[in-house]
């Protein structure tokens, strides 16, 4: 009997960019599982817990997720990390907890400067089949590959595009790749380009922001992680935005619509759901 396709596979034509999940700060809580449908709040942690993380979400614009090293291991105190993607702000900090309280502290703790990426793949199979079924085996090429940088994590958003890999600090999220292209992704990153192919977004950026700056990376074939930085987004008519770049100088028009998928975006779904689509309508150099 053959099996129904998943969410990931009825996605392969659906566009990418502009799908980044948003964040502007990330904090990662080591816990090797089992993690809950709603990780961090059906995980085990107590309310105390969850509402101090879901408090600092809100204020700093931030995401909270579980993170464990591919195949479980565990052992000794649990790291932390709490990053800041902000552009020319690109920082993570560290630390250990053994208990809640420790945990919250950590919100506001100095840590440690942590030197290096961080590679996230989803692999929350509670939340959705495909980022298991897709993400682990990308986790654990990674984590052949780069030990001391690869994680899994709970649910970033996205399913359909699993497996779906954030490389921090910066916060650009990519999906649909091979194991061995996501290697080829992260190994990118370490020296400080960014591959277009597979790239959602980067997470400080609005939609429409991400959407521009990934046709702009592939109208000039810049790679650099801070190259097209944004100066300016402005809305015009008709869901029409109009992007200014720059290092180097772009200006971008996307045009914003809506698209009826006709098919439940994530395996969880019951029903048919939307997506949001950036078309192209100019690209112009500056002097």
């Amino acid at each position: 009997m053959t099996a129904a396709p998943r969410c990931s596979d009825l996605a392969v034509d659906d566009t990418r960019a502009g799908t980044a999940p948003p964040g502007d700060h990330w904090f990662l809580v080591e816990h090797p599982g089992p993690w809950g449908r709603v990780a961090f709040a059906q995980s085990g942690f107590g309310p105390a817990a969850v509402s101090a993380m879901d408090g600092w979400a809100r204020e700093v614009g931030g995401r909270v997720l579980l993170v464990r090293r591919p195949g479980r291991r565990s052992g000794g105190p649990r790291c932390w990390f709490r990053v800041d993607s902000r552009p020319g702000r690109e920082e993570v900090r560290t630390g250990t907890w053994t208990d809640e309280d420790g945990l919250v502290d950590a919100l506001r703790a100095p840590g440690t400067v942590h030197t290096g990426p961080l590679f996230l793949t989803c692999a929350h199979g509670r939340h959705d089949t495909c980022c298991a079924v897709r993400g682990r085996p990308l986790a654990a090429a990674l984590a052949a590959a780069r030990p001391a940088e690869a994680w899994e994590c709970s649910h970033v958003g996205g399913c359909r595009f699993a497996p779906s890999l954030v490389t921090l600090p910066h916060g650009f999220a990519f999906g649909g790749m091979s194991p061995q292209e996501g290697v080829a992704i992260a190994a990118a990153y370490a020296d400080g380009l960014v591959d277009a192919e597979f790239l959602r977004g980067r997470s400080v950026h609005p939609p429409a922001v991400q959407a521009a700056q990934h046709h702009a990376r592939l109208a000039t074939g810049v790679r650099e992680v801070d190259a097209l930085a944004l100066r300016s987004v402005t809305a015009l008519s008709s869901g029409t935005w109009r992007v200014v770049l720059g290092d180097p100088d772009v200006v971008v028009e996307v045009r914003e619509r809506r698209v009826e998928a006709g098919r439940p975006l994530t395996c969880a779904a019951t029903a048919p759901g939307w997506m949001r689509e950036f078309d192209l309508v100019s690209l112009i150099p500056t002097p």
